[in-house]
């Protein structure tokens, strides 16, 4: 016969000797493990048959939890009380299988990090200073937001990796995967006001972003230098290079509604299938690009008198 609403009472009270007694738990513990298993089994129209109930009913028990916005930490603690009962069930031999056994706390979406709105991207690329660190630094932003790239991309960048001429650059991502991305005129404006600049510089290597020393610029520089002109230009938040990424991501979903495109222009191989990724034509994601990118939109003169 299974568990009724007595017998439920009867384990829980021998399961309360049990934490008390053989498991030594504090009072608090011994009461907070028996609020969950209390508040668990309510959530259930019917009361639990603990021989016959299955894996799946309680695992879903816990998703109900997690959608009326328990906290993790509340659904960590259900969680840990859930399978204690349910070991010391089937230790006593009153049930045959520990269905709470391989119960795992719902996953939780990590919280995305704010972007910034399109009025706030503008003003921080405002950068009207014309010295050489200036010129520099907003060639730094305008890439970081037109091409989404992460931080260590953008400090790897060599000379070789731009094609200035197709409006592209080339970066190796993670797990050493290569991509190409569109630049934004915008950016392609402030690249070749920098490069001309860089020229006047003896550079070490190859490195596109380099001190006014020649060395190549250090992630932990460029997130200095970014947050600097967030303070400049006024913002209220802390500007990093993941916070353009994501603006970037975001801006460009919002007016493409392309997901594919903007996964393949992120590099973001955990998001779907490599082949998925590889076999999105460039044509197509240059397209997307240019017809949705805030600062794509905007076609330059130079470029087609080159042509």
């Amino acid at each position: 016969m299974g568990e009724s609403l007595l017998t439920l009472e009867q384990s829980l009270n021998d399961f309360e000797r049990y934490l008390k007694t053989e498991r030594q738990l504090s009072l608090h513990t011994v009461r907070n493990y028996l609020y969950e298993i209390r508040r668990f089994v309510a959530i259930f129209p019917d009361p639990i048959d603990w021989n016959t109930v299955s894996h799946q009913t309680l695992q879903s028990g816990l998703s109900k939890l997690h959608r009326q916005g328990l906290s993790p930490r509340s659904i960590a603690l259900t969680l840990s009380s859930v399978k204690q009962f349910g070991m010391f069930l089937l230790q006593e031999k009153r049930i045959a299988v520990n269905p709470a056994a391989h119960l795992r706390a719902p996953k939780l979406n990590k919280p995305l990090p704010k972007n910034m709105d399109l009025d706030s991207v503008t003003h921080l690329l405002n950068i009207k200073s014309d010295d050489l660190l200036s010129v520099r630094d907003r060639a730094i932003l305008e890439l970081f937001y037109s091409s989404g790239l992460r931080l260590a991309e953008l400090a790897s960048v060599d000379i070789p990796d731009l094609q200035l001429q197709d409006r592209q650059v080339k970066v190796l991502g993670k797990g050493g995967k290569e991509r190409i991305i569109p630049i934004g005129a915008m950016a392609m404006t402030a690249l070749t006001d920098w490069l001309a600049l860089r020229q006047g510089i003896t550079c070490n290597d190859d490195a596109v972003f380099v001190t006014a020393k020649g060395g190549r610029l250090s992630h932990r520089s460029i997130q200095s230098r970014l947050n600097k002109w967030g303070q400049e230009q006024g913002l209220n938040m802390k500007v990093h290079p993941h916070k353009l990424r994501h603006s970037f991501a975001t801006h460009m979903l919002e007016s493409s509604r392309d997901l594919r495109a903007v996964q393949e222009l992120l590099g973001h191989a955990n998001l779907s299938t490599t082949q998925i990724y590889t076999s999105l034509d460039f044509q197509h994601l240059a397209k997307v690009y240019d017809g949705a990118h805030p600062r794509a939109k905007k076609v330059m003169k130079n470029n087609k008198s080159d042509k």
